[in-house]
């Protein structure tokens, strides 16, 4: 959140000398795309990352929940941290920020539908974490390909916030979410978020089982010397 607070400012506030020399509102989703993509590549990919599996959102881990790979209460306590971790970090961004994270062009980073209507925003939000899912756990599961599951994730949410931000604000999350409208005191259709994403992904999860695919792991970076705290091994290796 501290990332986002503080890139969003830098793109959008109309003080900033970047917003000043990029006119382009596409050009500006881009650049913030590149930010929370190489962002979420970062935390993917860091020691805490691969040691908890990176699930920084409810959906991720609602998901594997289903998929049994995360326990009833190992799922409650990441819920609670995601949750937790999200108000307290968009809290700290806002009171370094002050008003540059308060600024109508910034506005917290809030999540909120675009012109095009709660309905389209709802549909968008389900259609992307979707996709995302669905390339998370056929890469994940590849022997050839799933050390490149955080860079595929980071890579569609550049996309996302490029192209359907204008839709949706692109949250995909529910705790990132809930962790502006904290700060914002913005609580209007919060409930897509809430929904949409964790549908989309429950989706994506029910569709890859009817084909009989086995799911290894709920890391999303497993070949690492961390110990998992879903299976307790140090690294797994997919079967060739």
């Amino acid at each position: 959140m501290i990332s986002a607070f503080s890139f969003g400012a830098l793109l959008e506030h109309p003080d900033s000398p970047i917003h000043q020399a990029l006119p382009n509102p596409l050009l500006r989703r881009f650049l913030m795309g590149l930010a929370m993509g190489g962002t979420a590549i970062s935390i993917i990919y860091s020691p805490w990352g691969k040691r908890s599996g990176a699930h920084t959102n409810p959906s991720t881990t609602l998901t594997f929940f289903r998929l049994g790979k995360v326990k009833k209460w190992d799922a409650v306590f990441y819920i609670v941290a995601q949750f937790v971790g999200g108000a307290v970090g968009a809290s700290l961004a806002a009171l370094m920020l002050m008003q540059w994270a308060s600024h109508p062009s910034v506005h917290y980073v809030v999540t909120a539908p675009g012109h095009t209507g709660v309905a389209v925003a709802f549909l968008a939000e389900v259609a992307i974490t979707f996709i995302l899912m669905t390339v998370i756990l056929h890469v994940s599961n590849n022997p050839q390909l799933h050390k490149l599951t955080g860079l595929c994730a980071g890579a569609l949410v550049a996309t996302y916030i490029t192209f359907e931000a204008p839709l949706s604000g692109m949250s995909m999350n529910p705790a990132r979410s809930f962790a502006s409208a904290v700060p914002a005191h913005h609580w209007l259709h919060l409930w897509i978020y809430f929904t949409a994403p964790v549908l989309g992904m429950l989706a994506a999860a029910e569709v890859y089982l009817r084909r009989n695919r086995a799911v290894a792991c709920a890391k999303l970076h497993h070949e690492n010397s961390q110990r998992c705290i879903f299976c307790g091994k140090p690294a797994i290796k997919l079967p060739s």
